[in-house]
Protein backbone atom coordinates (compact mmCIF):
# COMPACT_ATOMS: atom_id res chain seq x y z
CA UNK A 1 0.00 0.00 0.00
CA UNK A 2 1.45 3.52 -0.73
CA UNK A 3 0.94 6.16 1.78
CA UNK A 4 0.19 9.27 -0.30
CA UNK A 5 -0.30 13.00 0.72
CA UNK A 6 -2.48 15.03 -1.38
CA UNK A 7 -1.44 19.04 -0.98
CA UNK A 8 -3.69 21.56 -2.49
CA UNK A 9 -7.50 20.24 -2.88
CA UNK A 10 -8.74 23.02 -5.86
CA UNK A 11 -10.32 21.92 -8.98
CA UNK A 12 -7.43 19.02 -9.74
CA UNK A 13 -6.17 18.84 -6.08
CA UNK A 14 -9.59 17.47 -5.16
CA UNK A 15 -10.14 15.61 -8.22
CA UNK A 16 -6.42 13.37 -7.51
CA UNK A 17 -7.67 12.86 -4.08
CA UNK A 18 -10.74 11.24 -5.17
CA UNK A 19 -8.56 9.09 -7.82
CA UNK A 20 -6.07 8.23 -4.83
CA UNK A 21 -9.42 7.23 -1.98
CA UNK A 22 -10.80 4.99 -4.93
CA UNK A 23 -7.59 3.21 -6.00
CA UNK A 24 -6.88 0.06 -4.20
CA UNK A 25 -2.95 0.29 -4.06
CA UNK A 26 -2.83 3.95 -2.13
CA UNK A 27 -3.74 4.84 1.42
CA UNK A 28 -4.25 8.68 2.03
CA UNK A 29 -2.35 9.68 4.76
CA UNK A 30 -3.05 13.60 4.72
CA UNK A 31 -4.61 16.34 2.98
CA UNK A 32 -3.42 20.21 2.87
CA UNK A 33 -5.49 22.70 2.64
CA UNK A 34 -5.10 26.04 3.59
CA UNK A 35 -8.63 27.23 2.21
CA UNK A 36 -10.33 24.99 5.00
CA UNK A 37 -13.23 24.23 2.21
CA UNK A 38 -16.14 22.20 2.92
CA UNK A 39 -14.89 18.66 1.08
CA UNK A 40 -16.98 15.51 -0.41
CA UNK A 41 -18.10 13.10 1.89
CA UNK A 42 -16.01 10.35 1.22
CA UNK A 43 -12.86 12.52 2.18
CA UNK A 44 -13.92 14.16 5.67
CA UNK A 45 -12.17 11.08 7.34
CA UNK A 46 -8.67 12.00 6.44
CA UNK A 47 -6.43 14.18 8.80
CA UNK A 48 -6.21 17.90 7.26
CA UNK A 49 -3.35 19.85 7.66
CA UNK A 50 -2.96 23.68 6.71
CA UNK A 51 0.70 23.30 6.42
CA UNK A 52 2.91 21.56 3.57
CA UNK A 53 6.05 20.78 5.75
CA UNK A 54 3.75 19.94 8.72
CA UNK A 55 2.25 17.32 6.58
CA UNK A 56 4.83 16.26 5.29
CA UNK A 57 6.87 15.47 8.67
CA UNK A 58 3.63 14.20 10.60
CA UNK A 59 2.69 11.66 7.72
CA UNK A 60 6.25 10.44 6.04
CA UNK A 61 4.32 9.29 2.93
CA UNK A 62 5.53 7.14 0.12
CA UNK A 63 3.87 9.78 -2.67
CA UNK A 64 2.92 13.41 -2.64
CA UNK A 65 0.45 14.68 -4.92
CA UNK A 66 0.95 18.43 -5.44
CA UNK A 67 -2.12 20.68 -7.07
CA UNK A 68 -1.04 23.73 -4.99
CA UNK A 69 -0.55 27.41 -7.12
CA UNK A 70 2.45 26.80 -9.67
CA UNK A 71 4.69 28.79 -7.64
CA UNK A 72 5.15 26.44 -5.17
CA UNK A 73 5.82 23.10 -7.16
CA UNK A 74 9.33 23.22 -7.36
CA UNK A 75 9.89 24.04 -3.83
CA UNK A 76 7.32 21.46 -2.55
CA UNK A 77 8.27 18.94 -5.01
CA UNK A 78 11.59 19.32 -4.02
CA UNK A 79 11.23 19.02 -0.29
CA UNK A 80 8.81 16.01 -0.58
CA UNK A 81 11.88 13.79 -2.74
CA UNK A 82 14.19 15.21 0.11
CA UNK A 83 11.60 13.36 2.47
CA UNK A 84 12.07 10.44 0.64
CA UNK A 85 8.64 10.46 -1.10
CA UNK A 86 7.70 9.91 -4.84
CA UNK A 87 5.98 13.36 -6.54
CA UNK A 88 3.31 13.82 -9.07
CA UNK A 89 3.21 17.37 -9.46
CA UNK A 90 0.74 19.21 -11.24
CA UNK A 91 1.61 21.39 -14.54
CA UNK A 92 3.18 23.82 -15.19
CA UNK A 93 6.08 21.82 -13.11
CA UNK A 94 7.83 25.37 -12.00
CA UNK A 95 7.40 28.79 -12.61
CA UNK A 96 11.21 28.93 -13.71
CA UNK A 97 13.16 26.91 -16.34
CA UNK A 98 16.02 26.31 -13.44
CA UNK A 99 13.32 25.41 -11.29
CA UNK A 100 11.91 22.90 -13.49
CA UNK A 101 15.36 21.64 -14.16
CA UNK A 102 15.77 21.55 -10.43
CA UNK A 103 13.27 19.31 -9.78
CA UNK A 104 14.16 16.70 -12.58
CA UNK A 105 17.65 17.22 -11.46
CA UNK A 106 16.64 16.04 -8.07
CA UNK A 107 14.41 13.23 -9.23
CA UNK A 108 17.09 11.87 -10.60
CA UNK A 109 19.82 12.31 -8.21
CA UNK A 110 17.51 10.09 -5.55
CA UNK A 111 16.07 8.07 -7.92
CA UNK A 112 12.34 9.06 -7.32
CA UNK A 113 9.75 8.83 -9.60
CA UNK A 114 8.38 12.46 -10.82
CA UNK A 115 4.98 12.30 -12.66
CA UNK A 116 3.80 15.92 -14.55
CA UNK A 117 0.29 16.55 -14.95
CA UNK A 118 -0.03 16.50 -18.47
CA UNK A 119 -3.40 14.86 -18.59
CA UNK A 120 -4.13 14.67 -22.32
CA UNK A 121 -1.27 11.64 -22.23
CA UNK A 122 -3.33 9.59 -20.52
CA UNK A 123 -6.49 10.59 -23.12
CA UNK A 124 -6.95 7.68 -25.58
CA UNK A 125 -8.36 10.26 -28.05
CA UNK A 126 -5.62 12.91 -27.88
CA UNK A 127 -3.30 9.49 -27.42
CA UNK A 128 -4.43 8.45 -31.13
CA UNK A 129 -4.41 11.82 -32.63
CA UNK A 130 -0.55 12.37 -32.18
CA UNK A 131 -0.22 9.12 -33.14
CA UNK A 132 -2.02 9.50 -36.56
CA UNK A 133 -0.40 13.12 -37.18
CA UNK A 134 3.56 10.75 -36.76
CA UNK A 135 2.28 8.33 -39.00
CA UNK A 136 1.67 11.10 -41.96
CA UNK A 137 5.34 12.46 -41.10
CA UNK A 138 6.65 15.97 -40.89
CA UNK A 139 7.39 18.94 -41.19
CA UNK A 140 4.25 20.02 -39.40
CA UNK A 141 2.20 23.54 -39.13
CA UNK A 142 0.27 22.98 -35.30
CA UNK A 143 -2.74 25.23 -35.11
CA UNK A 144 -3.84 24.79 -30.96
CA UNK A 145 -5.67 27.26 -28.80
CA UNK A 146 -7.77 27.19 -25.87
CA UNK A 147 -9.81 29.86 -24.82
CA UNK A 148 -11.94 29.98 -21.71
CA UNK A 149 -15.18 32.52 -21.61
CA UNK A 150 -14.70 32.39 -17.70
CA UNK A 151 -16.70 34.47 -15.03
CA UNK A 152 -17.51 33.78 -11.38
CA UNK A 153 -15.66 31.63 -9.58
CA UNK A 154 -13.49 30.42 -12.41
CA UNK A 155 -12.69 34.04 -13.36
CA UNK A 156 -11.80 34.16 -9.69
CA UNK A 157 -9.53 31.17 -9.89
CA UNK A 158 -7.85 32.92 -13.20
CA UNK A 159 -6.60 36.16 -11.35
CA UNK A 160 -5.63 34.24 -8.93
CA UNK A 161 -3.35 32.19 -11.34
CA UNK A 162 -2.39 35.46 -12.81
CA UNK A 163 -0.72 36.69 -9.91
CA UNK A 164 2.21 34.73 -11.05
CA UNK A 165 1.50 32.44 -14.25
CA UNK A 166 -0.12 33.38 -17.59
CA UNK A 167 -2.59 31.56 -19.56
CA UNK A 168 0.01 30.84 -22.38
CA UNK A 169 1.85 28.98 -19.35
CA UNK A 170 -0.49 27.40 -17.02
CA UNK A 171 -2.36 25.88 -20.22
CA UNK A 172 0.43 26.55 -22.97
CA UNK A 173 2.33 23.22 -21.87
CA UNK A 174 -0.32 20.87 -22.67
CA UNK A 175 -0.47 21.46 -26.13
CA UNK A 176 3.29 22.09 -26.74
CA UNK A 177 4.21 18.84 -25.10
CA UNK A 178 1.86 17.29 -27.85
CA UNK A 179 3.59 19.20 -30.25
CA UNK A 180 6.99 18.02 -29.03
CA UNK A 181 5.46 14.10 -28.86
CA UNK A 182 4.25 14.99 -32.95
CA UNK A 183 7.71 16.35 -33.89
CA UNK A 184 10.71 15.14 -31.75
CA UNK A 185 12.96 17.85 -33.05
CA UNK A 186 13.99 20.53 -30.76
CA UNK A 187 12.62 23.97 -30.96
CA UNK A 188 14.77 26.45 -32.28
CA UNK A 189 12.82 29.80 -32.08
CA UNK A 190 9.93 31.47 -30.20
CA UNK A 191 7.92 34.80 -30.79
CA UNK A 192 4.71 35.50 -28.64
CA UNK A 193 2.54 38.53 -28.23
CA UNK A 194 -0.41 39.03 -25.82
CA UNK A 195 -2.45 41.77 -24.51
CA UNK A 196 -4.11 43.26 -20.92
CA UNK A 197 -7.99 42.75 -21.51
CA UNK A 198 -9.07 43.45 -17.85
CA UNK A 199 -8.26 46.11 -14.78
CA UNK A 200 -8.95 42.98 -12.33
CA UNK A 201 -5.19 42.25 -12.93
CA UNK A 202 -1.62 42.97 -12.18
CA UNK A 203 -0.52 45.70 -14.47
CA UNK A 204 2.50 43.62 -15.21
CA UNK A 205 0.40 40.66 -16.62
CA UNK A 206 -1.98 39.77 -19.73
CA UNK A 207 -4.80 37.58 -19.72
CA UNK A 208 -4.20 36.81 -23.55
CA UNK A 209 -1.48 35.91 -25.47
CA UNK A 210 0.04 33.73 -28.47
CA UNK A 211 3.18 32.00 -30.00
CA UNK A 212 4.77 31.03 -32.82
CA UNK A 213 7.55 28.27 -32.38
CA UNK A 214 9.68 27.45 -34.87
CA UNK A 215 11.37 23.40 -34.62
CA UNK A 216 14.79 21.80 -36.35
CA UNK A 217 13.35 20.19 -38.68
CA UNK A 218 11.47 23.20 -40.09
CA UNK A 219 7.66 22.07 -37.77
CA UNK A 220 5.75 25.68 -37.07
CA UNK A 221 3.57 25.51 -34.13
CA UNK A 222 0.72 28.64 -32.89
CA UNK A 223 -0.48 28.29 -29.35
CA UNK A 224 -3.40 31.04 -27.98
CA UNK A 225 -4.96 31.55 -24.52
CA UNK A 226 -7.27 33.73 -23.05
CA UNK A 227 -8.98 33.85 -19.80
CA UNK A 228 -11.81 36.01 -18.86
CA UNK A 229 -15.54 37.07 -18.87
CA UNK A 230 -14.43 39.11 -22.48
CA UNK A 231 -13.28 36.40 -24.60
CA UNK A 232 -15.39 34.86 -27.35
CA UNK A 233 -16.27 31.41 -27.97
CA UNK A 234 -16.36 31.47 -31.60
CA UNK A 235 -13.00 29.55 -32.90
CA UNK A 236 -12.23 28.75 -28.66
CA UNK A 237 -11.01 25.31 -29.34
CA UNK A 238 -8.72 24.90 -31.75
CA UNK A 239 -6.70 21.22 -32.17
CA UNK A 240 -5.15 21.32 -36.15
CA UNK A 241 -1.97 19.40 -37.09
CA UNK A 242 -1.01 19.78 -40.81
CA UNK A 243 2.13 18.07 -43.25
CA UNK A 244 2.61 17.58 -46.20
CA UNK A 245 0.57 14.19 -46.72
CA UNK A 246 -2.92 15.49 -44.94
CA UNK A 247 -4.14 16.29 -41.64
CA UNK A 248 -5.37 15.32 -38.70
CA UNK A 249 -7.87 18.06 -36.90
CA UNK A 250 -10.50 17.29 -33.84
CA UNK A 251 -13.81 18.70 -35.53
CA UNK A 252 -16.15 18.90 -32.97
CA UNK A 253 -16.55 19.76 -29.17
CA UNK A 254 -18.57 18.37 -26.49
CA UNK A 255 -21.40 20.56 -25.53
CA UNK A 256 -19.62 22.34 -22.98
CA UNK A 257 -18.73 26.03 -22.98
CA UNK A 258 -15.39 27.14 -22.99
CA UNK A 259 -15.06 27.49 -19.49
CA UNK A 260 -16.21 23.87 -18.47
CA UNK A 261 -13.37 21.85 -17.59
CA UNK A 262 -14.67 18.99 -19.33
CA UNK A 263 -14.89 21.03 -22.62
CA UNK A 264 -11.35 21.08 -22.29
CA UNK A 265 -10.60 17.50 -22.84
CA UNK A 266 -13.25 16.19 -24.83
CA UNK A 267 -12.46 15.17 -28.36
CA UNK A 268 -15.81 14.25 -30.11
CA UNK A 269 -14.63 13.12 -33.50
CA UNK A 270 -11.19 13.03 -35.21
CA UNK A 271 -10.73 13.90 -38.61
CA UNK A 272 -8.37 12.64 -40.65
CA UNK A 273 -7.50 13.90 -44.14
CA UNK A 274 -5.23 12.38 -46.66
CA UNK A 275 -5.19 13.09 -50.68
CA UNK A 276 -7.48 9.92 -51.30
CA UNK A 277 -10.07 11.62 -48.54
CA UNK A 278 -11.06 11.90 -45.34
CA UNK A 279 -11.43 9.31 -42.42
CA UNK A 280 -13.68 10.28 -39.75
CA UNK A 281 -13.12 8.46 -35.96
CA UNK A 282 -15.77 8.76 -33.13
CA UNK A 283 -14.80 8.62 -29.42
CA UNK A 284 -18.53 7.80 -28.16
CA UNK A 285 -17.04 6.26 -24.83
CA UNK A 286 -14.15 8.80 -24.16
CA UNK A 287 -13.47 9.15 -20.44
CA UNK A 288 -14.73 12.49 -18.64
CA UNK A 289 -12.12 14.87 -15.93
CA UNK A 290 -12.56 12.10 -13.01
CA UNK A 291 -11.55 9.13 -15.16
CA UNK A 292 -8.48 11.37 -16.82
CA UNK A 293 -7.26 11.84 -13.25
CA UNK A 294 -7.88 8.60 -11.93
CA UNK A 295 -5.87 7.00 -15.40
CA UNK A 296 -2.91 9.74 -14.47
CA UNK A 297 -2.84 8.51 -10.53
CA UNK A 298 -3.31 4.49 -11.92
CA UNK A 299 0.01 5.72 -13.86
CA UNK A 300 2.33 7.32 -11.36
CA UNK A 301 1.17 4.00 -8.86
CA UNK A 302 2.59 1.79 -11.25
CA UNK A 303 5.50 3.88 -12.03
CA UNK A 304 6.66 3.52 -8.52
CA UNK A 305 5.64 -0.42 -8.47
CA UNK A 306 6.61 -1.02 -11.68
CA UNK A 307 10.11 0.91 -11.56
CA UNK A 308 9.38 2.71 -14.65
CA UNK A 309 11.66 4.80 -16.04
CA UNK A 310 10.70 8.43 -16.19
CA UNK A 311 13.56 10.05 -17.58
CA UNK A 312 11.96 10.82 -20.70
CA UNK A 313 8.72 12.58 -19.11
CA UNK A 314 10.73 14.66 -16.96
CA UNK A 315 13.09 16.13 -19.72
CA UNK A 316 9.67 16.47 -21.71
CA UNK A 317 8.24 18.16 -19.22
CA UNK A 318 11.12 20.73 -19.05
CA UNK A 319 11.80 21.17 -22.73
CA UNK A 320 7.39 22.11 -22.61
CA UNK A 321 7.81 24.71 -20.18
CA UNK A 322 11.29 26.22 -21.80
CA UNK A 323 8.77 26.94 -24.72
CA UNK A 324 5.98 28.42 -23.07
CA UNK A 325 8.61 30.44 -20.68
CA UNK A 326 10.37 31.45 -23.90
CA UNK A 327 7.20 32.90 -25.11
CA UNK A 328 6.46 34.75 -22.35
CA UNK A 329 9.53 36.19 -22.35
CA UNK A 330 8.95 37.29 -26.20
CA UNK A 331 5.69 39.08 -24.95
CA UNK A 332 7.48 41.02 -22.06
CA UNK A 333 9.99 41.82 -24.14
CA UNK A 334 8.98 42.51 -27.92
CA UNK A 335 11.70 40.25 -29.17
CA UNK A 336 11.94 36.71 -30.55
CA UNK A 337 13.32 34.34 -28.12
CA UNK A 338 16.20 31.96 -29.52
CA UNK A 339 16.36 28.56 -27.98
Amino acid sequence: MIRTLIAGLGNMGLSHALAHNHHEDSEIVGLVDRSGRSLPEELDGYPRFSSFEEALAATKPDLVCIATYSDSHADYAVAAMEAGAHVFVEKPLATTVADAQRVADTAARLGKKLVVGYILRHHPSWIRLIKEARALGGPYVFRLNLNQQSDGPTWETHKQLMQTTSPIVDCGVHYVDVMCQVTDAAPVRVHGMGLRLSDEIAEDMYNYGQFQVIFADGSVGWYEAGWGPMMSETAHFVKDIVSPRGAVSIVTLSDHDSDSVEGHTKVGTLKIHRAGGDELVDFPGEPGHQELCDAEQAFMLRAITQDIDLTRHAQDAVQSLRICLAADESIRSGRAIDL
